[in-house]
């Protein structure tokens, strides 16, 4: 194991905060694997890599010799994270999570080592519990103290409503890491009220607080808003290799080094050289980035995809050639006017998730049919312009139709 300097090196990089920074030392100091946790509420199906930067920094932990507990929160994800949000979640059905948590655990695998790996659901203590424990658990907390969320706060003087049961969020975070055993909580930026509401709960029950550990978030391909697939900026954790690469590509050259800090396999010193190389101007941006996409991709796809996939990056981008694409066979669908409508063909073909963002596809020039582009509201076409077409949606998604 290294040393708690060098372990501290490598904990500390990319994080926002570590709250308290001599008390993650003073366990360090002990020479023993600490039990780090993560809980995620599985409130959606897929993943992208702002999700996988905690996952990352987990990561990390495993590989200096600490074992890691991912708790997934299908009972947390009943109640719904109040974590920067200006109104009430809603509520998730127990079904709905449990589909979601098959696939959340999955693709974490892809980064998280599972032999170091323990995986709990918290609704099997969180759910198990009667009244008086619930009581019990709550006495420990005042609403004045909860209501000292930032979020809280905003939608309480702004008499925006706030759920009751919303308010047993941070208390039910805490009370998983006092059934763990956490010696360090990990999460995003928004998520620092409820690590530290953990330590409040463990010094109550006389154990040893956790350390809370911060991420910051990490912006979506536009460089500016947090990547979400709301915003459109998303690199999906299940996108195909090509697109994945494409993606990578596409983020501006001033955050190449924070995603090399927050979503690559290269360890802190490397990173640390990349950063230095962009600084002083001896490092390409371009090269750089290349190298990050195929890093990315190989994590996620395996080794190799990365290779293959800036393979057909080149192909599409530099050759200007037409991207490599599926055939699909599609039966003529006719309107009232004898004509196609053309935003349901790329929802039906899988070129687009839904008939509105077709349209929207359409009007933003990003459509081609055959190689020449769509005009912006042209919805209705001949059935002879899509008879065996080649359909095209951006540079690297296609299908032959046949």
């Amino acid at each position: 194991m290294l040393s708690v300097d060098e372990q501290m090196k490598v904990i500390a990089s990319g994080a926002a905060q570590i709250v308290p920074e001599d008390g993650l030392r003073k366990k360090l100091e002990k020479g023993e694997p600490l039990n780090i946790k993560l809980g995620v509420d599985p409130t959606s199906p897929d993943l992208h890599l702002g999700h996988a930067v905690p996952l990352r920094k987990m990561r990390q932990f495993q590989d200096l010799g600490h074992h890691v507990t991912l708790i997934i929160g299908n009972g947390t994800a009943l109640i719904g994270d109040p974590s920067g949000k200006n109104t009430t979640r809603p509520q998730l059905s127990q079904e709905e999570v449990e589909a979601n948590a098959a696939t959340y655990v999955e693709q974490a695998m892809h980064i998280l080592d599972p032999e170091k790996t323990t995986v709990v659901y918290n609704a099997d203590w969180i759910l198990s519990l009667d009244l008086k424990g619930l009581l019990e658990l709550c006495s420990n907390f005042t609403v004045a103290r909860i209501l000292e969320r930032d979020d809280f706060t905003k939608r309480y003087q702004s008499q925006t409503p706030i759920a009751l049961h919303e308010f047993l969020y941070p208390v039910m975070q805490a009370y998983d890491s006092v059934v763990i055993g956490a010696d360090v909580e990990m999460g995003g930026t928004d998520q620092l009220f409820n690590l530290l509401a953990g330590r409040q709960l463990m010094e109550k029950e006389g154990m040893e607080p956790q350390i809370a550990l911060t991420m910051p978030l990490l912006e979506g391909t536009d460089g500016h808003l947090k990547m979400s697939k709301s915003y459109g900026n998303y690199v999906g954790l299940t996108d195909e290799a090509a697109d994945m690469f494409g993606k990578v590509m596409s983020i501006p050259d001033e955050l190449i080094g924070k995603y090399y800090r927050l979503a690559s396999t290269l360890t802190v010193d490397e990173v640390d050289a990349i950063d230095a190389a962009l600084a002083d101007g001896t490092g390409d941006p371009y090269a750089l980035k290349r190298q990050l996409a195929a890093n990315i991709v190989d994590l996620y796809h395996g080794e190799g995809a990365g290779a293959a996939a800036e393979k057909e990056f080149d192909r599409v981008f530099k050759a200007h050639e037409r991207p490599e694409a599926e055939e699909v066979a599609w039966e003529v669908e006719l309107n009232d006017d004898g004509l196609v409508y053309l935003p349901k063909l790329l929802a039906t073909v899988g070129l687009a998730p839904s008939i509105g963002e077709a349209r929207r596809l359409i009007d933003g020039g990003g459509v081609k049919v055959n190689d020449v582009a769509v005009e912006k509201k042209t919805y209705n076409v001949d059935p002879a312009l899509v008879d065996k077409a080649f359909l095209q949606v951006g540079k690297r998604r296609a299908v032959q139709l046949v």
